[in-house]
């Protein structure tokens, strides 16, 4: 997954014709820890469809906040700049969870068209 440290790297990253989904996560995080163990294999699973990045909400607080990023780990699914749907909520993630969002962000961004 790759690491996202400045702003330009995340507009860079988003502004993409394909899907590029966001996790926002902290190293202080519980629920973060939680879902690393099985995100290499989701990742593996979307490869082709789905790019991922992750950003330390941390490092970035300003465009977090201008993000709203209030939960973590927050995951943003983004298409040529333009955020397409989110996955937030106050309770861990798990992997049925995040490929049940994964999923939908692609059905959303076939229905958007290119």
């Amino acid at each position: 997954m790759r690491k996202i440290t400045t702003d330009e790297a995340f507009r860079d990253a988003v502004g993409a014709d394909g899907i590029t989904v966001v996790v926002f996560k902290t190293t202080w995080c519980k629920d973060c820890h939680y879902i690393e163990p099985f995100m290499p294999e989701v990742q593996t699973k979307y490869a082709g469809r789905i790019e991922f990045a992750q950003i330390d909400r941390d490092d970035l607080p300003d465009l977090c906040s201008e993000l709203n990023i209030l939960g973590i780990p927050s995951f943003i699914a983004f298409r040529n700049g333009k955020e397409l749907i989110r996955f937030v909520s106050k309770l861990r993630k798990t992997r049925e969870e995040i490929e049940q969002f994964l999923d939908r962000a692609i059905e959303v961004a076939e229905a958007m068209g290119s």
